[in-house]
């Protein structure tokens, strides 16, 4: 590779910088990390989707989030050292600005607009490179009933009263997320949950005489916002989702994959399991606090749903390696237990592993990542943990 930094990329963006406002917001720093460590998939799509930038050249890049201005965010793109090997031009070019410059559809001036701005430039990236994505949108549901799937996982059945040509449910996606607004079942003020909204996978969907119908899969854990709300719902009670959210699962459709879940994401497992469509069955390293809910997998099949091509998937068996932990499944530790326990397990059941997807908490997440990468010497990209929840 004789140009690891395409000039005419940085270059794009390169008369936003003297006109770009610094903002004077405590948190951003945090929120700088934030987006480093857990959305460094939308970091790339942004360069993939605004800039010139080849995916070779990005591949051998080191990329990230340097800055949030008022105007638009700023994103290093610097040349690994072993692609150095360049013109002087492009040397001399990297070394003086490396930075991308990414406008913003409208400018913000605090913390509270920047997400707002930060969904809408995703959306555009997303809709530029033909990729769904987050949808800020009204959906209702009507609670049909619920009823326990394992010791503490609570399964909510609902029932979409008036489908939306523009914003169907899908049937055929795994990790699929609402956002919940806990707040609209509230009929006593003196009730009203510490947190207004949360997030719940998808479990499954689908089509029946009656309009669509849909798991909802709660994990019970304890006095919390979330589960005191799926408890509290009955026969008939409405429930608003107010945001949308697809997965990031399209690495799994080929290799060896590692799947790690706790009780927040097993749905997402289980869904990723009935629509598996690699040839290559995959290990799953199940996490629960209560041995009982391993018994979530039991009826799950591989390839259940896939309508098409299925051959590879007939007699597939996948397998799960439990873990169970007996306390709140969170923090640093447990990720050093996760690694120990696939040393031990992958030293008796020799796998070469090319892709890893989990979700986890978020302590445990930011340690885990740097933990497999090393284990397996992946590139970012083919290693996915996400952080579906966080210890409060």
């Amino acid at each position: 590779m004789t140009d690891s930094i395409s000039s005419t990329a940085t270059i794009k963006h390169q008369t936003h910088r003297n006109s770009y406002t610094s903002l004077s917001i405590p948190e951003l720093p945090s929120t700088i990390a934030h987006i480093n460590e857990e959305h460094f998939d939308e970091l790339l799509s942004f360069l993939k989707a605004f800039t010139f930038l080849t995916t070779e050249e990005m591949d051998n890049a080191d990329i990230q989030l340097t800055d949030i201005y008022a105007e638009g965010v700023a994103i290093s793109v610097i040349a690994k050292p072993n692609d150095l090997e360049v013109s002087s031009n492009t040397q001399n070019h990297v070394v003086e600005d490396p930075k991308v410059y990414i406008d913003f559809a409208a400018p913000i001036s605090q913390l509270s607009e920047l997400q707002t701005q930060y969904i809408l430039l995703k959306q555009r990236a997303d809709k530029k490179l033909g990729k769904k994505s987050i949808k800020l949108t009204k959906q209702k549901f009507i609670v049909q009933n619920s009823y326990p799937v394992s010791k503490n996982m609570l399964r909510l059945t609902l029932t979409a009263p008036e489908i939306n040509p523009s914003n169907l449910i899908p049937v055929s996606e795994a990790g699929y997320a609402y956002l919940f607004d806990l707040e609209h079942n509230v009929t006593n003020d003196n009730d009203r949950p510490s947190r207004s909204h949360c997030y719940y996978t998808l479990r499954k969907a689908w089509q029946t005489s009656d309009g669509m119908q849909a798991w909802v899969d709660v994990y019970l854990h304890g006095d919390t916002s979330g589960g005191n709300w799926a408890r509290s719902l009955q026969p008939g009670n409405s429930v608003i989702s107010k945001r949308e959210f697809p997965e990031k699962v399209e690495h799994l459709r080929n290799g060896q994959a590692l799947l790690i879940a706790d009780e927040t994401s097993i749905p997402t497992v289980a869904r990723l399991l009935e629509l598996w469509d690699n040839p290559l069955p995959p290990l799953i390293l199940c996490i629960t606090q209560d041995e009982d809910d391993q018994a979530y997998f039991d009826d799950v099949k591989i390839g259940n749903d896939i309508t098409s091509d299925t051959e590879n998937n007939v007699g597939s068996a996948f397998t799960v390696l439990p873990l169970v932990t007996g306390q709140v499944n969170s923090g640093r530790e447990l990720a050093t237990l996760i690694d120990s326990t696939l040393e031990s397990y992958l030293s008796t059941h020799p796998l070469k592993i090319d892709k890893v997807w989990g979700a986890l908490e978020a302590g445990t997440a930011k340690a885990l990542r740097g933990l497999l990468r090393e284990r397996f010497t992946l590139e970012r990209t083919d290693s996915i943990i996400k952080v579906y929840w966080r210890k409060s």
